[in-house]
């Protein structure tokens, strides 16, 4: 990314900071209420305070470790499962039902049934994680898998390659685009789930931390959770977009040109009326056969 890219979007980012500075500053109470907002520099001290302490970087650990595993086993299973059911028909018509019933019900509504089931709050934690990044991961995988070309999975049977050949070599390469988009979303949906299950029912963690802030009316210290949430939400979806960057770098990819570039090389128009007379043999033809006729002068 050039250095020009990097600068807008730092502007981006100052001038929304600066927004949100004037806004509070000001009080401004037009509609939405500003005045009971905390201003920048309120949770930019509350944050240099947080940081510095050891249950703040308690929590964080106790976050990421949560949406480690639980990521991790939905990444795996989405994958398995999707591609299980994109390739078999017994697959869709036995777990079809299931998932599809399954699916539109919100991961963050699935608590009861993580403290009825799970013995401790840690373990509900990451089964709500897991469900939120599973479905995502599981409908993208599926759609990739159905969505390639047959002749490739052709080519490998006619050169002797068996079902498991063909699984590694052209199934899972083929979808992989389609893979990493679900994680990339699979990533941002788990993070939204577990910082509410930590509200609601977690020890430590950001999601609770918020929470408790909330409840003793320290604003700034919810806006430091809440920036914290963000960050690493950025943070995690990136290395996500990176790794799969690094995963299918043999694919194409279309070339960057500046726009300036774009213009100049771009091939130039001409007239409508001129293309088609010197284009069209038969308009050629008829002006090269047609006679010349002279204007009788007028004496």
């Amino acid at each position: 990314m050039s250095a020009g890219r990097w600068l807008l979007r730092a502007v981006s980012l100052g001038a929304a900071l600066g927004l949100w500075q004037l806004l509070t500053s000001l009080d401004v109470n037009l509609w939405l209420r500003f005045e009971q907002f905390p201003t920048v520099g309120e949770v930019a001290s509350a944050a240099a305070d947080r940081v510095g302490t050891d249950v703040y970087w308690q929590d964080l650990g106790h976050s990421l470790r949560r949406i480690m595993v639980g990521f991790l086993l939905a990444s795996v299973a989405g994958v398995a499962v999707g591609t299980f059911v994109a390739r078999s028909r017994w697959a869709a018509d036995l777990l079809g039902p299931v998932l599809e019933v399954a699916r539109p019900v919100p991961a963050i509504a699935l608590v009861p049934v993580a403290i009825l089931l799970l013995p401790s709050n840690e373990q509900g934690i990451v089964f709500i994680t897991f469900t939120a990044g599973f479905f995502p991961v599981l409908v993208s995988t599926r759609h990739a898998v159905r969505a390639l070309t047959p002749v490739w999975e052709e080519a490998v049977l006619t050169m002797g390659g068996g079902r498991t050949r063909v699984l590694f070599s052209v199934v899972l390469p083929g979808a992989l685009p389609g893979i990493f988009g679900g994680l990339s979303v699979g990533i941002g949906v788990a993070w939204i789930c577990v910082i509410s299950a930590e509200m609601i029912s977690g020890e430590y963690g950001v999601g609770y931390r918020t929470w408790q802030d909330y409840t003793v009316v320290d604003y700034p210290g919810v806006f430091v959770g809440m920036a914290t949430i963000g960050a690493l939400g950025w943070l995690t979806s990136t290395a996500v977009e990176l790794l799969g960057r690094r995963v299918t770098s043999w694919l194409p990819r279309p070339a960057a040109r500046p726009a300036a570039v774009a213009a100049r090389t771009a091939p130039r128009r001409r007239p409508a009326s001129r293309t088609a007379a010197a284009s069209s043999p038969v308009s050629a033809s008829a002006s090269a056969s047609a006679p010349v006729v002279e204007k009788e002068s007028v004496s």
